[in-house]
């Protein structure tokens, strides 16, 4: 019977490598760049040519930033509502006097915190206006987010 074994995440182990976009789609898209420069420098095309060919090659470089950055946008405005639901959830009340005192890099690292060491965390981020890296350090209780990409 094979089981999935899943690792406790903790600080040293979180960040997350999309092996596609990382592995995959930044080095061809990053060699077809720098092939392209290569190829414009050398070759004896038109200057329209060569100019199409950068461009081609500036807009596919471009087009694999961009998706990501599409990515971790959404999965940024995705953490703040569920961190804004599990605060209405655990206290009753609105998140937002606390949303407008936290930065949103706070509030991404606060989702890492269990829930017994959440709420104290975030009044201690706001009150000591702890850095992503300080919040994600003093978390003693791992919350782990294993579906983020």
């Amino acid at each position: 019977m094979n089981q999935i074994k899943f690792i406790m995440q903790n600080y040293k182990n979180h960040l997350r490598l999309y092996p596609l976009h990382h592995f995959l789609l930044v080095p061809i898209t990053t060699v077809i760049f720098i092939w392209t420069c290569m190829n414009v420098l050398q070759n004896e095309n038109t200057i329209g040519e060569k100019v199409l060919s950068m461009l081609i090659a500036v807009a596919i470089l471009i087009v694999s930033w961009i998706s990501r950055g599409y990515a971790i946008k959404n999965q940024d405005r995705n953490i703040r509502i569920e961190e804004s639901l599990r605060y209405f959830v655990k206290t009753g009340k609105s998140f937002s006097e606390n949303e407008a005192k936290l930065r949103l890099s706070q509030i991404i690292a606060l989702r890492f915190a269990s829930d017994e060491e959440w709420l104290p965390l975030m009044e201690r981020a706001i009150a000591e206006n702890l850095s992503p890296k300080d919040i994600k350090l003093a978390i003693v209780n791992w919350r782990a987010d294993n579906r983020r990409v």
